[in-house]
C-alpha cells in the first residue's frame, strides 16, 4: 500500500507559504522588511536516529553541528569558528569594526586578521555575552562583605545542571535553559533569537521544545531545527534516554522581503528522503563532543538556494 503520509518538510512548506502570501508586511530592525506572522508550531519525530534536514535546499548542517559545539564550548570570540570556517556570526563584528574605524575592509581580509592577530580577535571578535556565555557561565554574585556583591568567577552551568536534573528528576517542568539574560542583552551582538530550550521526559524518550523569539524562516530555521535536535540527541545519549522528537514554537516568524528569489523557488519544490544522524561516540560529558562524532546519512538533498544574511 502506498505512504501517504506528509513528509515532515511539508509543514516547513506549508508555513512559509501561509506567511508569504498573508503575513504582515513590516519595517523590521535591519531595514530590510519582512512578512511576519506571530506564533507557529511544528513537530518532528527524532525516532530511527530521524533528523529534519531540510531537503528542498541543502543544508550545511556540519557549520550548524561546529555553531552548536561552539555554543556548549561557552565561547563568545568568533576566533575559533572562523579557523574552522564557518562565517554565520562573521557579519556582526565586522559591522561594529566598519562602523568604527571607518575602514573598507571585506569578509576575508577582516577574518584573516581574527586568525592572524589574537589582540585583534580579542578586540574586535568578541559578541559579547551571547548563547554560550549564558549557558554555561550565567553570572552569579557573592557577597562581599559591607552589604555589597561581586561577580563570581565561575558562572551557572546550565547545561551541567540541566543534565543532573534529566538524571535525578526526569518527571520535573523544569527541565530548560535560556539565553535571554536581561541584565545583559544589550551587551549581545545578537540578543538571542533561539532563547530558551524544555526537554520532558516520556516513557524512556527525552523530548526536545525550543521557543524562538524570532525566526527567519527561510535562513535560520534550518539551523535552528538541526540545532535543537542535535542537542537533544545528546542529552538523551548522556542520560540514557532515547530521542523521542523535538517540537519547535516561533514567536516572529518572518520571511525577509529580499528573499524572494529564495522563497519562491523553495515553495515550488517537492521535499523528499528521510536523512538519518548518526552520534558515533559517547563522550565522557556533554562538553566533550566532537564534530567528528555525528554522521548524516542518507542526505541527498536539491540544490543549494542562497539570499543575503540581514544584519
Amino acid at each position: 500500500m502506498r505512504d501517504t503520509t506528509p513528509h515532515y518538510e511539508q509543514q516547513y512548506l506549508d508555513l512559509m507559504r501561509h506567511i508569504w502570501r498573508h503575513g504582515d508586511e513590516r519595517i523590521d530592525r535591519t531595514g530590510v522588511g519582512t512578512r511576519s506572522i506571530l506564533g507557529a508550531t511544528m513537530r518532528f519525530s527524532l525516532a530511527d536516529d530521524a533528523v529534519p534536514l531540510l531537503t528542498t535546499k541543502r543544508v550545511y548542517w556540519k557549520v550548524a553541528a561546529r555553531e552548536m559545539l561552539w555554543f556548549l564550548s561557552g565561547d563568545t570570540n568568533i576566533r575559533e569558528l572562523v579557523r574552522q570556517g564557518v562565517h554565520i556570526w562573521t557579519d556582526w563584528p565586522l559591522d561594529a569594526y566598519r562602523r568604527a574605524t571607518g575602514e573598507t575592509i571585506d569578509r576575508d581580509a577582516f577574518e584573516a586578521r581574527i586568525i592572524e592577530d589574537e589582540a585583534f580577535a580579542r578586540q574586535w571578535g568578541d559578541l559579547g555575552p551571547v548563547y554560550g556565555a549564558q549557558w554555561v557561565n550565567w553570572p552569579r554574585y557573592e557577597a562581599a562583605g559591607d552589604g555589597l556583591y561581586r561577580r563570581a568567577a565561575q558562572g551557572h552551568n546550565q547545561i551541567a545542571d540541566l543534565v543532573a536534573a534529566i538524571r535525578a528528576t526526569p518527571g520535573s517542568r523544569r527541565l530548560l535553559f535560556t539565553g535571554w539574560n536581561v541584565a545583559e542583552v544589550a551587551n549581545m551582538a545578537l540578543p538571542p533569537c533561539h532563547m530558551t530550550y524544555q526537554f520532558q521526559v516520556s516513557n524512556g524518550k527525552l523530548n526536545g521544545l525550543l521557543f524562538q523569539r524570532s525566526c527567519d524562516l527561510g535562513l535560520g530555521f534550518a539551523f535552528n531545527i538541526f540545532g535543537l535536535s542535535m542537542i537533544t540527541r545528546m542529552l538523551a545519549q548522556q542520560c540514557d534516554l532515547e530521542p523521542g522528537e523535538v517540537v519547535w514554537q516561533g514567536g516572529d516568524v518572518h520571511l525577509y522581503l529580499n528573499h524572494a528569489a529564495l522563497v519562491e523557488e523553495q515553495m515550488e519544490r517537492i521535499p523528499s528522503g528521510a536523512p538519518r544522524l548518526r552520534i558515533n561516540r559517547r563522550p565522557s560529558d556533554i562538553f566533550s563532543y566532537a564534530i567528528e562524532d555525528f554522521e548524516v546519512i542518507n542526505y541527498a538533498p536539491q540544490a543549494h538556494i542562497s539570499a543575503p544574511v540581514a544584519v
